[in-house]
């Protein structure tokens, strides 16, 4: 992203100014305005983020959606930095953690230092959210929730009617994976995906070598833990899940698979909370009807990332509408709306607990545990653990082994090279 710098001074001072110009040619119906573009486009999360647009109605300021389809956001960030690039960048833009700090780095983001102190938010974030919303000292993106990517979500009924229950390791996935195949039940819902493949990937390593071990592979990229036997021993088990899938996963959507288990098509999928705004969606009852449990082998653990949005320089009316955005994300009354429906916990956590569903609560539970084990780590996929280039380096090494015959060994060697290629 550094190349981008010398491209962008001045062009977002341009950008304020024909937006100005665009907004008072267009007339719109509020007096200010935000565009905000983002990947929500699921039925789940298109409900979700519905709910701020309503807020912001409440405060007299439109929305104007810049959504651009793909459940991981490569797609979004290849089209937000050709509209950085060409000089008309939208007033705010959903990322991750390491990719705000990517974007902070190039000096294009606003101050929401004044709206933060206005709001407490020092007070009411967790340490970790709230260092990844800064950068230098400032608040530069705004939070909305805390994704847990270390989920497994199987069919109640399925699993009644057959007499089985949610695996808890990989040998017992791999025994209720036989039961249901015999049974001409497909085990295991998953879309083809890169960013799908590479969550599976995560997985398998918490499962092999535990906490410590994932934060040496992903989060210190320690050369030694990334060529390790531990790594070739992860490879094996996400090639062995292989055989639990049905031919039509590559290219699937993640929420299609989702469907799947819903509609009870398949018994189970491994995804993170996000999930769960399709279950809500379906008028089905997560923790009833929909089962949640870790990731085999994965108890303990929690794969965390975050959603923020982030605020591009704007000045006048454009700027005080980015702070009412801002300010209308942090309200505890979203929060928790909105969590409640995107299946996410709140980030702020002044909201309170008691209308969630019982999986949310769990999740809370869970990550207050998981900071006293010091097993909460960055999810990979999701951008709370390494950058967009190390990210997908990762993800091209996943994709290959998991739509080829490739070697466990040769895949961590492969694994080894990208990651050092991508790092130089």
């Amino acid at each position: 992203m550094k190349q981008l710098k010398q491209l962008l001074v001045g062009k977002v001072q341009l950008a304020v100014a024909v937006a100005t110009l665009t907004v008072g040619m267009a007339a719109p119906s509020f007096a200010e305005d935000v565009e905000v573009m983002h990947w929500w486009t699921s039925g789940g999360e298109a409900e979700a983020i519905s709910v701020l647009k309503k807020a912001l109605e409440g405060e007299g300021v439109g929305w104007k959606d810049a959504a651009v389809a793909g459940g991981g956001g490569a797609a979004a960030m290849t089209a937000l930095k050709a509209r950085v690039t060409s000089g008309n960048p939208p007033t705010a833009a959903q990322i991750g953690l390491m990719g705000l700090q990517e974007w902070a780095g190039e000096g294009l983001l606003g101050d929401l230092s004044a709206t933060a102190e206005k709001q407490s938010w020092v007070k009411d974030l967790p340490p970790a959210v709230m260092e990844g919303a800064k950068y230098e000292g400032k608040f530069v993106g705004v939070p909305f929730n805390i994704h847990r990517a270390n989920w497994l979500w199987s069919n109640a009924k399925i699993f009644a009617d057959n007499g089985l229950t949610p695996p808890t390791t990989w040998d017992e996935f791999f025994a209720v994976g036989d039961k249901l195949k015999g049974k001409g039940i497909i085990p295991l819902a998953l879309g083809g995906e890169p960013w799908q493949e590479t969550i599976l990937l995560e997985d398998t390593i918490t499962a092999v070598g535990g906490s410590d071990f994932y934060r040496k592979a992903f989060l210190e990229l320690d050369m030694g833990a990334l060529g390790s036997e531990q790594m070739v021993k992860a490879f094996e088990t996400l090639g062995k899940i292989r055989d639990y899938i049905d031919p039509g996963a590559p290219g699937r959507a993640w929420n299609d698979a989702t469907s799947m288990v819903l509609t009870g098509k398949a018994a189970m999928q491994l995804m993170g909370d996000w999930a769960k705004g399709e279950i809500v969606k379906a008028k089905l009852v997560p923790g009833k009807d929909i089962l949640c449990t870790p990731a085999p082998g994965t108890a303990g653990a929690y794969h965390f990332n975050v959603d923020y949005f982030m605020m591009f320089k704007a000045e006048g009316s454009h700027l005080d509408a980015q702070m009412k955005l801002a300010a209308a994300i942090m309200d505890p009354s979203f929060q928790e709306t909105f969590n409640m429906v995107k299946g996410s916990i709140p980030a702020n956590t002044a909201v309170k607990g008691d209308k969630f569903d019982v999986c949310a609560q769990q999740a809370m539970k869970d990550i207050q545990e998981s900071v006293a084990k010091n097993a909460l780590i960055g999810a990979l996929q999701g951008g709370a653990a390494q950058s967009a280039r190390i990210q997908g380096a990762v993800q091209d090494v996943v994709a290959n082994f998991f739509s080829s015959s490739q070697s466990a060994k040769d895949a961590v060697a492969a694994l080894v090279k990208a990651v050092a290629d991508a790092k130089s």
